[in-house]
């Protein structure tokens, strides 16, 4: 019997955003189950650049163009390119191509849980597709619109490698006694950058911002870092902001090992990974009232408030390594990657997807 192949398809793929690094993980669980895959995006490094699927592109891909693309893969895998109206011309041409053919929408994000696309409608939809959130609120708010979806959340690698911490904080200038917090996200409006700063004042901490502005928010982030009364760092490799120090090439591990404590202070997020990161590198977590952090926290964790700096700081004086086992355990139960491959099984055996041929 011939391989079966996988196609993954959107906007962008191969970068450190979450829509990336979740696809990564299903290209690699996919693999583990048998197919043979390419992938296929806008932008980043990927099997097949089509550069009208990117965000904010001026003119979309043909359907031609797709389905050549695509090739004669038995199922393509949509990593919210179909969710998020961010190219809809280019998601109207891969939803038309894959009329009649397998294929599962992985929704991230939804169109009504962004201000500024409250009136969008929902995601196309058709008999041979399987749509995929990775929350259960996204879940009931397909429902509500006629589309049934089945839950696999963001899984990881929960007995990650251990990261270098002195010389990570020796990188940074941060010195053995020096608090540090850790705010692992990009700097966009919904993720709250001056709440992270708050913590991090409150706490006595220096702030570290891990990711960079984007959809122009750079300006405001410099007038943010710029007015800080603690020290800040910004980056792990991309530009800083004039005038603030930049850390360069520190990895993920590095970074959870060289913090004291992980800020999440986003007012949105679709899943928010340093939820489940935190806990992994057994780091305690402070975290923004975000509509899924509840259904999170619901498996169990232990998190304090982003807004309640008393709390961590107190924490901070005198740690309870109970909680952060008590984490571990939590992740290790619920959202390992090891378990990921099975469950993208069970999906695709429910839907007696279990033979392979267009």
């Amino acid at each position: 019997m011939a391989t079966p192949g996988a196609a993954l398809i959107s906007f962008r793929l191969g970068g450190s955003d979450g829509v990336s690094v979740e696809a990564e993980k299903w290209r690699t669980a996919l693999g583990l189950l048998g197919f043979e895959i390419h992938t296929v995006a806008g932008s980043g490094p990927v099997d097949h650049l089509l550069p009208g699927l990117a965000i904010g592109a001026p003119e979309p891909p043909t359907d031609a163009e797709i389905e050549d693309a695509l090739g004669r893969a038995d199922l393509v895998v949509v990593e919210n390119l179909c969710s998020l109206p961010l190219n809809a011309p280019a998601a109207d041409a891969v939803a038309r191509v894959l009329r009649g053919r397998r294929a599962v929408l992985h929704h991230h994000d939804l169109p009504w849980q962004r201000e500024r696309f409250l009136t969008s409608p929902p995601p196309p939809d058709d008999p041979h597709w399987l749509h995929v959130t990775i929350n259960d609120l996204s879940r009931r708010q397909l429902a509500e619109r006629g589309i049934a979806a089945t839950v696999v959340r963001n899984t990881f690698d929960v007995d990650p490698p251990a990261g270098d911490r002195h010389t990570t904080r020796q990188t940074l200038g941060i010195a053995a006694d020096e608090r540090l917090l850790l705010q692992p996200t990009r700097a966009i409006p919904r993720k709250n950058v001056a709440g992270g700063l708050a913590l991090a004042a409150g706490i006595g901490a220096t702030f570290w911002l891990l990711g960079p502005a984007e959809d122009g928010y750079g300006p405001e982030l410099e007038r943010l870092l710029a007015t800080a009364e603690i020290p800040v760092v910004h980056g792990r490799g991309d530009s800083g902001p004039s005038g603030h120090e930049t850390a360069v090439g520190i990895a993920v591990a590095d970074a959870y090992a060289a913090c004291d404590a992980v800020a999440l202070p986003s007012t949105w997020e679709g899943f928010g990974n340093p939820a489940i990161e935190s806990a992994v590198y057994d780091r305690p977590l402070a975290i923004g009232p975000y509509p899924v952090a509840g259904e999170l926290e619901a498996f169990g964790f232990r998190w304090f408030a982003h807004d309640d700096p008393a709390a961590l700081r107190g924490w901070l004086d005198s740690p309870d390594a109970a909680v952060l086992g008590h984490n571990h355990d939590v992740a290790r139960r619920h959202f390992s990657l090891q378990d990921l491959p099975g469950r993208l099984a069970r999906l695709l055996a429910a839907a007696r997807w279990t033979t392979w041929s267009r």
